[in-house]
């Protein structure tokens, strides 16, 4: 799970999320064009890079697995669009496997975030009343942004991190454990 990609991967991954970093900090939105240059650098670099044939699939699997798993997110408003576009293009760019080393470690990192941003706000008391809510809901199979519109991502009253810089300091921890596996 944890393996570098080809270094030319690993050099427009970076400007990728870099750039997608700024823009979702600064704007908070990831704009189409970014995603869609990842997306089609993802798909180009592995055919060109990847065994005739099979490296199209490697990038069309990564972006499928990325994009199916942020969709489910997405529909429940827990993540925008524009990150579901942006870990597509991760996917389509470092293939399956990776990508999902890359999902794990921004998983752990925006948690770890989100902690430091609850605690920073001082929200940790309707942080774990949101939790009980969230699952309380869940227990009836209903989404929890329906019942508190500060659970959708989308209300201004939402708590929220630029989850396109989560994602690139996820990628950052992803890339320094390959590293350090690798020697």
């Amino acid at each position: 799970m944890f393996s570098l990609p080809p270094q030319k991967v690993e050099l427009v991954l970076l400007l990728l999320l870099l750039v997608a970093a700024i823009y979702d900090v600064r704007y908070r939105r990831i704009p189409n064009w970014l995603n869609v240059a990842g997306v089609v650098l993802g798909l180009a670099m592995n055919w060109i890079l990847g065994p005739p044939g099979a490296g199209i699939l490697f990038a069309l699997k990564g972006m499928g697995l990325a994009f199916g798993v942020y969709l489910l997110l997405y529909l429940v408003r827990a993540m925008g669009a524009g990150d579901v576009k942006l870990m597509a293009a991760v996917g389509a760019l470092v293939g399956p496997e990776r990508w999902f080393g890359i999902f794990l470690a921004s998983a752990i990192v925006g948690g770890v975030m989100a902690l430091i941003l609850v605690l920073l706000r001082g929200r940790t008391k309707q942080t774990f009343m949101n939790i009980g809510f969230i699952m309380s809901e869940l227990r009836f199979g209903r989404p929890a942004y329906m019942g508190k519109e500060e659970l959708d991502v989308r209300s201004p009253k939402a708590l929220g991190l630029p989850h396109g810089a989560v994602i690139a300091v996820g990628t950052l921890f992803y890339l320094a454990i390959s590293l350090r596996m690798a020697q």
